[in-house]
């Protein structure tokens, strides 16, 4: 019976494997793809090669240089960092109220934000758009940097808020007894410990204004304000598509955000697990 048990085990972690395998292939595949096609030879795209002979750096060059895609990875840049910055400062703030503090009307707000980080964002285009010319903010970074703080900021709460739960109390009320004030006490105490909330609220942040599109095409679609999905968009022409170039600013673009999973693999791990199993 005991073998019959372990041989049932074997078969599903054997599944298991073999699954996660082919997972990784689905996602690996077209990976390896884009950037094997963006060190080909303009000229050898048409063909299937599964390793470039030669090896070049044409298509590079020609996304900086043509089609100034460094003007647009700048532009992501200044937007993202300065969004995934306000998130995560009026996040933490509100995930630490929302976790910490006595509050009435906690599930009702908590249901609200989460309505919100669900809502979609081609419903409100057109009254931002009326908004923001009325302000005279069309083609400039704060037209994009507002709209993204305010879209992303729910969700971000959300992770921070169960990150929160998730910290023991003794730890804060022992910094009460010591002395410490309240500002002190989150700055010392309940923010070091939630870190890694705080960085897995930073990297999907990061990761949703890095990639947005619909907003950035609609508020600056002046070329000195574009970033890297309108600007990618706009390579080429009616005629003429450069998949190659396409290819190789989109591994590019790709590199930030593959390295920024990669050094804090760790903490989004652990603040995922943690969102998971708060309540």
């Amino acid at each position: 019976m005991g073998n019959r048990k372990r041989t049932g085990w074997h078969r599903v972690i054997n599944g298991v494997y073999i699954s996660g395998f082919f997972v990784v292939l689905f996602i690996a595949l077209p990976l390896y793809w884009l950037v094997i096609t963006s060190f080909r030879n303009p000229a050898d795209l048409g063909s299937v090669q599964f390793w470039p002979n030669p090896w070049s750096a044409a298509n590079y060059s020609q996304a900086f240089k043509q089609y100034d895609f460094g003007s647009y990875f700048v532009n992501s840049l200044i937007v993202t960092l300065s969004a995934t910055a306000l998130v995560l400062v009026f996040g933490t703030m509100a995930g630490y109220a929302l976790g910490r503090l006595p509050m009435r009307g906690k599930f009702t707000l908590m249901v609200t934000l989460l309505m919100i980080s669900l809502f979609p964002e081609i419903a409100v285009i057109a009254p931002l758009y009326t908004l923001l010319k009325d302000l005279g903010w069309l083609n400039t970074y704060q037209a994009l940097i507002i709209p993204y703080t305010a879209f992303f900021l729910p969700f971000a709460i959300w992770i921070l808020r169960n990150y929160m739960l998730g910290i023991p109390k003794e730890m804060e009320e022992t910094a009460r007894i010591d002395g410490a004030g309240p500002i002190r006490t989150v700055w010392t105490i309940i923010l070091p410990m939630a870190l890694p909330g705080v960085f897995t609220a930073g990297i999907f942040t990061f990761t949703a204004a890095w990639t947005e599109f619909l907003m950035a095409l609609t508020f600056d679609i002046a070329n000195n304000y574009k970033t890297i999905p309108v600007g990618i968009a706009t390579f080429g022409s009616a005629q003429y598509i450069p998949y190659g170039t396409i290819f190789a600013a989109s591994v590019v673009a790709v590199i930030p955000i593959a390295t920024l999973v990669f050094i804090f693999r760790k903490f989004v791990i652990s603040g995922l697990t943690s969102g998971a199993v708060k309540g």
